[in-house]
Protein backbone atom coordinates (compact mmCIF):
# COMPACT_ATOMS: atom_id res chain seq x y z
CA UNK A 1 0.00 0.00 0.00
CA UNK A 2 1.14 3.84 -0.22
CA UNK A 3 1.86 5.39 2.44
CA UNK A 4 4.07 8.87 3.18
CA UNK A 5 7.14 7.69 4.93
CA UNK A 6 9.44 9.17 7.02
CA UNK A 7 13.12 7.66 6.42
CA UNK A 8 15.24 9.82 7.92
CA UNK A 9 13.95 12.79 10.76
CA UNK A 10 14.36 16.41 8.82
CA UNK A 11 12.18 19.04 7.39
CA UNK A 12 9.42 18.57 5.49
CA UNK A 13 10.98 17.31 2.22
CA UNK A 14 11.75 14.00 3.97
CA UNK A 15 8.05 12.69 3.98
CA UNK A 16 7.72 11.43 0.88
CA UNK A 17 5.09 8.44 -0.90
CA UNK A 18 6.14 5.27 -0.48
CA UNK A 19 4.79 1.29 -0.96
CA UNK A 20 4.97 -0.13 2.49
CA UNK A 21 3.28 -3.50 3.81
CA UNK A 22 -0.40 -3.25 4.04
CA UNK A 23 -1.09 -4.32 8.26
CA UNK A 24 -3.09 -7.31 9.24
CA UNK A 25 -5.51 -6.61 12.19
CA UNK A 26 -4.60 -9.22 14.91
CA UNK A 27 -6.86 -10.09 17.96
CA UNK A 28 -8.93 -7.59 19.21
CA UNK A 29 -8.12 -5.02 16.12
CA UNK A 30 -9.60 -3.56 13.16
CA UNK A 31 -8.19 -2.92 9.93
CA UNK A 32 -9.24 0.32 8.06
CA UNK A 33 -9.03 2.00 4.49
CA UNK A 34 -8.56 5.60 5.27
CA UNK A 35 -10.14 8.13 3.51
CA UNK A 36 -9.12 10.98 5.52
CA UNK A 37 -6.19 11.67 8.03
CA UNK A 38 -6.03 14.86 10.69
CA UNK A 39 -2.47 16.52 10.62
CA UNK A 40 -1.13 17.45 13.47
CA UNK A 41 1.90 19.34 15.13
CA UNK A 42 2.68 16.10 17.03
CA UNK A 43 3.20 14.72 13.34
CA UNK A 44 5.65 17.62 12.38
CA UNK A 45 7.65 17.02 15.37
CA UNK A 46 7.98 13.41 14.80
CA UNK A 47 8.56 14.15 11.15
CA UNK A 48 11.22 16.26 12.41
CA UNK A 49 12.88 14.59 15.59
CA UNK A 50 11.46 16.24 18.19
CA UNK A 51 8.35 13.93 19.47
CA UNK A 52 9.31 12.16 22.64
CA UNK A 53 7.15 9.18 21.69
CA UNK A 54 7.76 8.80 17.78
CA UNK A 55 10.45 6.04 17.96
CA UNK A 56 12.88 5.89 15.25
CA UNK A 57 12.52 6.29 11.39
CA UNK A 58 11.11 4.84 9.53
CA UNK A 59 8.07 6.13 10.08
CA UNK A 60 4.98 6.67 9.16
CA UNK A 61 3.06 9.86 10.67
CA UNK A 62 -0.83 10.18 11.73
CA UNK A 63 -2.13 9.91 15.13
CA UNK A 64 -5.90 10.23 13.87
CA UNK A 65 -7.96 9.30 10.72
CA UNK A 66 -11.14 7.85 9.06
CA UNK A 67 -12.46 5.11 6.72
CA UNK A 68 -14.26 2.44 6.03
CA UNK A 69 -13.72 -0.82 8.14
CA UNK A 70 -12.25 -4.05 5.81
CA UNK A 71 -11.86 -6.45 8.46
CA UNK A 72 -11.80 -7.09 11.96
CA UNK A 73 -9.54 -9.64 14.41
CA UNK A 74 -10.67 -12.06 16.48
CA UNK A 75 -13.54 -11.14 19.36
CA UNK A 76 -13.84 -7.77 17.56
CA UNK A 77 -17.51 -7.37 18.34
CA UNK A 78 -17.72 -3.26 18.25
CA UNK A 79 -17.90 -2.99 14.49
CA UNK A 80 -18.12 -4.69 11.39
CA UNK A 81 -16.56 -4.96 8.08
CA UNK A 82 -18.44 -1.79 6.07
CA UNK A 83 -19.00 0.37 8.85
CA UNK A 84 -17.62 4.23 8.47
CA UNK A 85 -15.60 4.85 11.66
CA UNK A 86 -12.98 7.49 12.94
CA UNK A 87 -10.07 6.66 15.03
CA UNK A 88 -6.76 6.75 16.60
CA UNK A 89 -3.48 5.33 17.79
CA UNK A 90 -3.24 2.98 14.33
CA UNK A 91 -0.13 1.39 12.83
CA UNK A 92 1.83 1.80 10.90
CA UNK A 93 0.37 5.42 11.14
CA UNK A 94 -2.53 7.05 9.50
CA UNK A 95 -0.97 8.66 7.02
CA UNK A 96 -1.39 5.30 4.26
CA UNK A 97 -4.24 3.77 2.20
CA UNK A 98 -4.25 1.65 5.54
CA UNK A 99 -4.36 1.47 9.32
CA UNK A 100 -4.83 -1.39 12.16
CA UNK A 101 -6.14 0.19 15.07
CA UNK A 102 -7.37 -1.34 18.34
CA UNK A 103 -11.25 -1.84 18.63
CA UNK A 104 -11.18 0.41 21.51
CA UNK A 105 -9.85 3.26 19.73
CA UNK A 106 -12.55 3.46 16.72
CA UNK A 107 -15.82 5.31 16.87
CA UNK A 108 -18.50 4.86 14.13
CA UNK A 109 -19.16 7.87 12.47
CA UNK A 110 -22.48 9.14 13.16
CA UNK A 111 -24.97 10.09 10.33
CA UNK A 112 -24.32 13.25 8.88
CA UNK A 113 -21.21 13.45 10.13
CA UNK A 114 -17.87 13.88 6.82
CA UNK A 115 -15.39 12.21 6.73
CA UNK A 116 -12.27 14.55 6.78
CA UNK A 117 -14.07 16.21 9.64
CA UNK A 118 -14.32 12.88 11.48
CA UNK A 119 -10.84 12.07 11.32
CA UNK A 120 -9.67 15.16 13.38
CA UNK A 121 -11.79 14.45 15.88
CA UNK A 122 -9.69 12.05 18.01
CA UNK A 123 -6.77 14.84 19.00
CA UNK A 124 -7.50 18.54 18.39
CA UNK A 125 -11.13 18.71 19.44
CA UNK A 126 -10.95 16.13 22.03
CA UNK A 127 -8.39 18.16 23.72
CA UNK A 128 -9.99 20.86 24.03
CA UNK A 129 -13.19 19.19 25.15
CA UNK A 130 -11.30 17.09 27.81
CA UNK A 131 -9.24 20.34 29.25
CA UNK A 132 -12.21 22.43 29.75
CA UNK A 133 -14.90 20.27 30.35
CA UNK A 134 -12.40 17.46 32.70
CA UNK A 135 -9.68 19.53 33.98
CA UNK A 136 -10.83 23.51 34.20
CA UNK A 137 -14.72 22.48 34.76
CA UNK A 138 -16.19 25.61 33.04
CA UNK A 139 -18.61 27.62 34.64
CA UNK A 140 -21.12 29.72 33.06
CA UNK A 141 -20.07 33.29 33.69
CA UNK A 142 -16.58 33.00 33.82
CA UNK A 143 -14.06 33.82 31.60
CA UNK A 144 -11.71 31.59 29.42
CA UNK A 145 -8.24 32.98 28.13
CA UNK A 146 -7.53 30.56 25.07
CA UNK A 147 -3.94 30.96 23.50
CA UNK A 148 -3.41 30.14 19.64
CA UNK A 149 -6.99 30.43 19.14
CA UNK A 150 -6.93 29.86 15.72
CA UNK A 151 -5.08 26.37 15.65
CA UNK A 152 -7.01 23.23 15.32
CA UNK A 153 -7.16 23.24 19.45
CA UNK A 154 -7.95 26.62 19.86
CA UNK A 155 -10.54 27.31 17.29
CA UNK A 156 -12.56 24.05 19.18
CA UNK A 157 -11.82 25.67 22.57
CA UNK A 158 -13.36 28.84 21.79
CA UNK A 159 -16.33 27.23 20.63
CA UNK A 160 -17.15 24.67 23.92
CA UNK A 161 -16.02 27.94 26.12
CA UNK A 162 -18.50 29.83 24.61
CA UNK A 163 -21.14 27.00 24.48
CA UNK A 164 -20.59 26.56 28.20
CA UNK A 165 -21.56 30.26 28.99
CA UNK A 166 -18.10 31.53 29.62
CA UNK A 167 -16.29 34.80 27.92
CA UNK A 168 -13.86 34.16 26.01
CA UNK A 169 -10.57 36.08 25.74
CA UNK A 170 -8.79 34.70 22.25
CA UNK A 171 -5.53 34.94 21.57
CA UNK A 172 -3.41 34.97 17.45
CA UNK A 173 -0.34 35.64 16.20
CA UNK A 174 -1.50 37.90 13.35
CA UNK A 175 -4.15 40.63 12.68
CA UNK A 176 -6.01 38.38 10.22
CA UNK A 177 -6.15 35.55 12.30
CA UNK A 178 -7.64 37.71 15.27
CA UNK A 179 -10.35 38.72 12.86
CA UNK A 180 -11.10 35.39 12.21
CA UNK A 181 -11.41 34.28 16.13
CA UNK A 182 -13.44 36.96 16.68
CA UNK A 183 -15.90 35.79 13.82
CA UNK A 184 -15.52 32.32 15.13
CA UNK A 185 -17.47 33.86 18.77
CA UNK A 186 -14.61 34.80 20.66
CA UNK A 187 -15.67 38.27 22.67
CA UNK A 188 -11.78 39.76 22.56
CA UNK A 189 -8.90 38.97 20.60
CA UNK A 190 -5.47 39.67 21.64
CA UNK A 191 -2.87 39.58 18.88
CA UNK A 192 0.08 37.91 21.07
CA UNK A 193 2.89 38.66 18.73
CA UNK A 194 2.99 42.56 19.36
CA UNK A 195 0.35 42.67 22.25
CA UNK A 196 1.02 42.23 26.18
CA UNK A 197 -1.61 39.53 26.50
CA UNK A 198 -0.89 39.71 30.12
CA UNK A 199 -1.67 43.34 29.96
CA UNK A 200 -4.72 43.16 27.67
CA UNK A 201 -6.35 40.53 30.13
CA UNK A 202 -5.72 43.05 33.18
CA UNK A 203 -7.31 45.78 31.12
CA UNK A 204 -10.34 43.96 30.04
CA UNK A 205 -11.27 42.44 33.61
CA UNK A 206 -10.85 45.67 35.60
CA UNK A 207 -7.31 44.38 37.06
CA UNK A 208 -8.74 41.19 37.63
CA UNK A 209 -7.32 37.68 36.17
CA UNK A 210 -9.10 35.00 33.94
CA UNK A 211 -10.38 31.82 35.97
CA UNK A 212 -9.05 29.53 33.15
CA UNK A 213 -6.40 29.99 30.67
CA UNK A 214 -5.82 27.25 28.10
CA UNK A 215 -2.10 27.00 27.05
CA UNK A 216 -1.84 25.75 23.97
CA UNK A 217 1.76 26.71 22.98
CA UNK A 218 4.35 26.39 26.11
CA UNK A 219 7.71 27.99 26.51
CA UNK A 220 7.30 31.58 27.32
CA UNK A 221 3.84 31.39 27.07
CA UNK A 222 3.38 29.07 30.19
CA UNK A 223 4.73 31.74 32.26
CA UNK A 224 2.42 34.25 30.86
CA UNK A 225 -0.99 32.28 31.38
CA UNK A 226 0.46 32.13 35.28
CA UNK A 227 0.52 36.06 35.28
CA UNK A 228 -2.71 36.08 33.55
CA UNK A 229 -4.57 33.86 35.93
CA UNK A 230 -7.02 35.03 38.53
CA UNK A 231 -7.06 33.88 42.08
CA UNK A 232 -8.30 30.37 42.30
CA UNK A 233 -7.98 30.10 38.35
CA UNK A 234 -7.36 27.04 36.99
CA UNK A 235 -4.26 26.82 34.19
CA UNK A 236 -4.14 24.12 31.74
CA UNK A 237 -0.68 23.35 30.14
CA UNK A 238 -1.58 20.75 26.67
CA UNK A 239 1.11 21.55 24.84
CA UNK A 240 5.29 23.11 24.06
CA UNK A 241 4.79 24.26 20.61
CA UNK A 242 7.15 27.06 21.04
CA UNK A 243 9.89 23.87 21.65
CA UNK A 244 11.74 26.18 24.34
CA UNK A 245 12.12 25.94 28.19
CA UNK A 246 9.75 27.74 30.54
CA UNK A 247 11.15 30.04 33.19
CA UNK A 248 8.50 31.09 35.82
CA UNK A 249 8.13 33.02 39.03
CA UNK A 250 6.79 30.38 41.55
CA UNK A 251 5.11 34.08 43.27
CA UNK A 252 2.87 34.53 39.98
CA UNK A 253 0.36 31.70 41.13
CA UNK A 254 1.07 30.70 44.32
CA UNK A 255 -0.01 33.16 46.37
CA UNK A 256 -3.31 33.01 44.28
CA UNK A 257 -4.24 29.79 44.86
CA UNK A 258 -4.19 29.06 40.93
CA UNK A 259 -4.43 25.40 40.08
CA UNK A 260 -2.28 24.07 37.41
CA UNK A 261 -2.91 20.94 35.31
CA UNK A 262 -1.14 19.31 32.21
CA UNK A 263 -2.63 17.07 29.83
CA UNK A 264 -1.37 14.76 27.40
CA UNK A 265 -3.76 12.45 25.19
CA UNK A 266 -1.75 9.89 24.07
CA UNK A 267 -0.61 9.15 28.26
CA UNK A 268 -3.38 9.90 29.45
CA UNK A 269 -4.76 6.40 27.52
CA UNK A 270 -1.80 4.30 27.75
CA UNK A 271 -1.18 4.91 30.49
CA UNK A 272 -3.56 6.45 33.23
CA UNK A 273 -6.95 4.12 31.89
CA UNK A 274 -8.54 6.67 29.90
CA UNK A 275 -11.25 5.52 27.27
CA UNK A 276 -12.08 8.99 24.82
CA UNK A 277 -14.81 6.80 23.17
CA UNK A 278 -17.81 8.23 25.26
CA UNK A 279 -16.40 11.76 24.58
CA UNK A 280 -15.51 11.38 21.04
CA UNK A 281 -19.60 10.55 20.96
CA UNK A 282 -20.34 13.40 22.14
CA UNK A 283 -18.36 15.56 20.40
CA UNK A 284 -19.26 13.67 16.86
CA UNK A 285 -22.88 14.50 18.17
CA UNK A 286 -22.14 18.04 19.05
CA UNK A 287 -20.83 18.52 15.15
CA UNK A 288 -23.84 16.65 14.15
CA UNK A 289 -26.23 18.61 15.91
CA UNK A 290 -24.65 21.70 14.68
CA UNK A 291 -23.87 22.65 18.30
CA UNK A 292 -19.73 22.94 17.24
CA UNK A 293 -18.30 23.69 13.82
CA UNK A 294 -14.77 21.96 12.91
CA UNK A 295 -12.93 24.54 10.44
CA UNK A 296 -10.98 21.91 8.08
CA UNK A 297 -8.72 24.67 6.73
CA UNK A 298 -7.16 22.94 3.59
CA UNK A 299 -6.97 19.31 2.41
CA UNK A 300 -3.84 17.56 0.64
CA UNK A 301 -3.20 14.58 -1.31
CA UNK A 302 -1.01 11.72 -0.12
CA UNK A 303 1.70 13.18 -2.14
CA UNK A 304 1.55 16.40 -0.71
CA UNK A 305 2.47 15.39 2.95
CA UNK A 306 5.03 17.65 2.75
CA UNK A 307 2.72 20.91 1.72
CA UNK A 308 0.68 20.08 4.57
CA UNK A 309 3.55 19.54 6.73
CA UNK A 310 4.40 23.43 5.44
CA UNK A 311 1.36 24.75 6.01
CA UNK A 312 1.32 23.69 9.19
CA UNK A 313 4.40 24.96 10.40
CA UNK A 314 4.43 28.19 7.99
CA UNK A 315 1.19 28.74 10.93
CA UNK A 316 -0.89 29.56 7.54
CA UNK A 317 -4.20 27.36 9.01
CA UNK A 318 -7.54 28.25 10.89
CA UNK A 319 -8.18 25.43 12.14
CA UNK A 320 -7.57 22.02 10.95
CA UNK A 321 -5.63 20.24 8.12
CA UNK A 322 -6.50 17.34 6.47
CA UNK A 323 -4.23 14.45 4.38
CA UNK A 324 -6.74 12.13 1.99
CA UNK A 325 -4.85 9.27 1.73
CA UNK A 326 -6.05 8.37 -1.41
CA UNK A 327 -5.70 11.49 -3.44
CA UNK A 328 -2.42 12.62 -4.84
Amino acid sequence: MRAALVKKFGGPEVLNPAEVPRPEPEEGEVLIELEAAGVNRADVLTRSGGYHAAGQPPIVPGLEGSGVVREVGASVTEVSPGDRVFAFGGRPGFYAEYAVAPARHVVRVPEGLGMDVASTLPVAPLTAFYCLRRLARVEPGETVLVWAAASGVGDVAVQLAKAAGATVIATAGSDEKVAWVLENGADHGVNHSNESVVDRVTELLGGAGAEVVLDTVGGARFGESLKAAGHGGRVVSLANVALESSTIDTRDFYPKNVAIYGFQVNNLIRRLGYDPREDLAELAGFVVGGDLKIHVDRTFGLGEAADAHRHLEGRLNRGKVVLRPREG
